[in-house]
């Protein structure tokens, strides 16, 4: 090879941290910087090719690897460098040869024999595919087995992976790999979560400098919702790489949703240092600005990830959930032009055209607004999971086991705690302005949208062979073990705690189906259903792209569906359990804030503070899509906005009439 300049090996040196730190801009700089004084080093030709790889520019990288080999044609790294950059454009009959020649040249060269099984696997060459694996297994038996496993999870076969993992366990019981891999199996498939929980544990006390063994322990932890976990593990990610802006993303995110908004944004801050160039990241800056209450600054982090993605959909639809935000003209040319884009994928069009409807929302140009809204609806329900018939089922089932009698004789059980309340019903029924208006009085703390209840109902069933589900779950349980589930609850949730405050809202609209075991468990808890007039509760839904869930808001009939539904439900527990709901009507609150702020305060059991009125002056952290509206004062534009798509909203005023005509007068005539 040819001989470099003195200081070449200083300028290599920091080429290589700045790649380990997931700097390739700056080791292209440093590269391209010695070859413009010595164009012949190969060393610098090469890291360059590696610093352009990582930027995914394959076609540069390919250029620079080839420069090299002309300098240094027996050097059997380069020829694996040029293979890895043509596979990379998917132009494998170009690097199977160069894959070829690396073995040739350095026959113990295992990652070229993986890399050369890959490609002629890829382009149907399997026999050939099947004997180079077999080298590059020989040559690594350990890390073979686990490299079979990874390649069955990458083709969709878990199971098989599973046994790989297994087996290579078995075999070598310290096998890092092999115990990551395989949590990360059951984590993707959402099952054995603890398992995958202890297999991690293990890999960091074996491994306790592998920053990616904490990365995988904390995406456990906040699979188990364990986030106070989740940030020890992030942290010493964090602590053992500085300079790796995933590791930063990660704790920023699950710092977030722990409830710590502003160690979030000091982390995201801390991930862009580390990768400008990362638009996910700035992204999750901007929520975390959002949440804190900071528009502006919100706006320039979006706006931000947009130049660096300028198709990046989704940043698109979080301006647009602002709700009291308005796209500039030029943002809707934007998207509008993107749509034209035939190759956008599936979900990034859905964000364009739910962000477009907003956009002719406040342009009151309301028949486009919904045909973006409706056409992103169209798009997005093949998307999800939802079966109409199965929810019917199961809210039937619900109904049927809780009865008086299956009440009375459970209920006085159940952990005497004030603590709770649960504010629920439907989503955009005005659930945060009621949780808002609590979480302004001195005695209570808002927390969030908790999965607590609803993990806790999985649960009963987790461990049983006859595969029964809630509430026959509940045909088990002694006196004292609905205690135990309500203290099982409170304990839960204080994971969410911030304050020592004694009362919590918990406000997860999902929660109606459970007010049957939230009385039996936790019989002094106070519960609060959110109503809006019906249709303007179906068009907020139909409106709202939710990060996940709610995957009955996708289709006009199955939305309508699920409404009467819910209300059956809460006609229910208004028979059984008569007064112990309070419903709050938004219309009534707007139209009447300080009498429904009393009459809400009064059923939780608290005396009336001035601040629950002035609620919109409370600085908190606000989380759903209202976070903004409910920083502002009340006002009544937000009822009967409905009326606007009226031309387009028959199905749901035919299928919801009688539900709005039993409805008080103040919410039917809202909009009027």
């Amino acid at each position: 090879m040819t001989s470099t300049h003195p200081t070449a090996h200083s300028s290599i040196d920091q080429a290589i941290d700045a790649l380990k730190s997931n700097k390739p801009d700056v080791a292209e700089t440093l590269c391209r910087e010695h070859l413009n004084l010595h164009p012949d080093s190969v060393e610098h030709l090469r890291f360059l090719g590696h610093a352009l790889m990582q930027q995914r520019r394959f076609a540069e990288a390919e250029t620079q690897f080839k420069l090299a080999i002309e300098l240094a044609p027996d050097f059997p790294r380069l020829s694996e460098d040029l293979g890895s950059a043509l596979a990379q454009q998917r132009k494998l009959d170009e690097a199977i040869p160069f894959f070829q020649r690396a073995v040739q040249l350095d026959p113990e060269m295992a990652s070229a024999h993986k890399k050369l099984g890959r490609a002629l696997a890829a382009v149907g060459r399997n026999t050939e595919a099947d004997a180079a694996f077999e080298t590059f297994f020989d040559k690594n038996p350990d890390v073979g087995a686990v490299a079979v496993g990874a390649d069955h999870m990458r083709a969709g076969r878990e199971e098989d992976a599973i046994k790989c993992f297994r087996q290579a366990l078995k075999d070598s019981p310290d096998n890092i790999d092999a115990m990551r891999f395989l949590a990360a199996v059951y984590l993707k498939q959402e099952i054995k979560l603890r398992d995958a929980e202890a297999l991690l544990q293990r890999a960091t006390q074996l491994a306790p400098d592998f920053a990616m063994a904490w990365l995988d322990l904390g995406h456990a932890y906040t699979k188990r919702a364990k986030r106070m976990d989740a940030i020890e593990a992030f942290t010493r990610a964090t602590d053992l790489e500085p300079n790796n802006g995933v590791a930063w993303e990660k704790l920023a995110s699950v710092t977030a949703a722990a409830g710590y908004p502003e160690r979030a944004a000091e982390a995201f801050q801390k991930a862009i240092t580390v990768s400008p160039q990362a638009a996910g990241f700035h992204m999750g800056y901007g929520h975390a600005l959002k949440t804190l209450g900071d528009q502006a600054a919100s706006l320039r982090a979006y706006r931000e990830a947009i130049r660096l993605k300028p198709d990046f959909g989704e940043v698109y639809w979080s301006m647009a959930n602002l709700k009291v935000f308005k796209f500039e003209d030029a943002e809707v040319e934007a998207m509008e032009h993107q749509l034209e884009n035939s190759e956008l994928e599936e979900t990034t069009e859905v964000h364009f055209r739910f962000a477009l409807g907003k956009a002719y929302e406040d342009r009151k140009d309301y028949d486009k607004a919904w045909s973006y809204y409706h056409s992103g609806n169209e798009r997005q329900r093949p998307l999800v999971k939802y079966d109409p018939v199965e929810n019917s089922v199961e809210k039937d089932a619900i109904r049927s086991y809780f009865t008086p009698d299956m009440l009375q004789k459970a209920e006085g059980n159940g952990y005497a705690d004030e603590g709770p309340i649960f504010i629920l019903g439907l989503g955009r029924s005005g659930s945060t302005l009621v949780e808002q208006i609590l979480a302004s009085h001195s005695q209570v703390e808002g927390t969030e949208e908790l999965s607590v209840l609803g993990n806790l109902s999985d649960s009963l069933s987790h461990f049983r062979s006859d595969k029964h589900r809630f509430p026959t779950t509940l045909d088990t349980m002694r006196p004292l073990d609905w205690r135990a589930l309500g203290l099982e609850y409170l304990d839960d949730a204080k994971r969410y705690r911030l304050t020592d405050k004694p009362i919590f809202t918990d406000k997860l609209p999902n929660n109606f189906p459970f007010i049957g075991l939230i009385h039996l468990i936790l019989p002094n808890a106070k519960i609060i259903n959110a109503r809006r007039h019906p249709i303007d509760t179906c068009l907020g839904n139909y409106k709202q792209l939710f990060g996940r869930g709610q995957n009955h808001t996708y289709d006009i009939f199955e939305l309508a569906d699920y409404y009467k539904e819910y209300c059956q439900m809460m006609d229910h527990w208004h028979e059984v359990l008569p007064g112990k709901v309070l419903d709050v009507h938004y219309e009534e609150t707007v139209t009447d804030l300080e009498g429904q702020v009393a009459r809400i305060l009064e059923h939780c059991g608290l005396p009336f503070e001035e601040a629950c009125v002035r609620f919109h002056e409370t600085e908190r952290a606000v989380k759903t899509a209202s976070s903004e509206q409910v920083r502002q004062p009340i006002y009544k534009g937000g009822m009967g906005k409905w009326r606007k798509y009226e031309s387009h909203l028959g199905e749901w005023m035919e299928e919801l009439s009688p539900i709005i005509d039993d409805l008080p007068d103040v919410v039917k005539n809202a909009g009027l």
